[in-house]
């Protein structure tokens, strides 16, 4: 059986969290997502935490022994040569357990949600690209309010990952989330019946 593969990718707070909930609520799909595989990947005592720990000291730990993702978070989006250290050993966790998940799944349909799907090399995993989209000023906005970061904050954040426009060229199924809920969730209603 060929299955359908959507893999689900955008900016930071451009919206995909709003779509896979959609896709799963509205239409049973399964979701496999990549920022879920990313959190087990360190998990306590993991060896992967124990690498990053082993790297940047004990301080990047809390006292119950899981990650300090703040502290992580200052250090990788100010130093891209520390990101690419820390997302060349939990890349590859994630995208194990992305091919076991698609192995184990008997849906004709799967949704990957991958935010570093181009940068993360998983693009081979797909049947189709979706990228969810919206300006760069509402990009900003919205992930100032959700993660309560400054401008400047916010910004390392946005320019730690290709840009939208690049990621917008390489995609099957361009989701615009400028506007409405209702207008987005119509463009995932058809993009999910186009690609049947």
């Amino acid at each position: 059986m060929n299955k359908r593969i959507i893999g689900l990718t955008g900016g930071i707070a451009t919206g995909k969290t709003t779509v896979a909930d959609y896709l799963a609520n509205a239409y049973n799909l399964p979701i496999f997502d990549a920022d879920i595989y990313a959190r087990d990947a360190v998990t306590v005592g993991s060896p992967i935490l124990n690498a990053i720990a082993l790297r940047y000291g004990t301080d990047i730990l809390l006292p119950d022994g899981s990650l300090n993702r703040p502290k992580l978070g200052e250090i990788i989006f100010s130093r891209p040569e520390e990101r690419n250290w820390v997302e060349g050993i939990i890349h590859p966790y994630v995208g194990d357990r992305f091919r076991q998940g698609i192995a184990q799944s008997s849906a004709p349909t799967l949704v990957l949600v991958i935010p570093l799907l181009f940068e993360a090399k998983l693009t081979h995993l797909m049947t189709e690209i979706w990228v969810v989209s919206c300006s760069p000023s509402q990009q900003l906005q919205r992930l100032m309010q959700r993660n309560h970061l400054t401008q400047e904050q916010a910004q390392a954040r946005i320019n730690s990952q290709m840009s939208l426009a690049e990621k917008a060229a390489l995609a099957d199924v361009v989701l615009d989330n400028s506007s409405t809920l209702e207008i987005l969730l119509q463009q995932v209603d058809n993009a999910l019946i186009k690609g049947t």
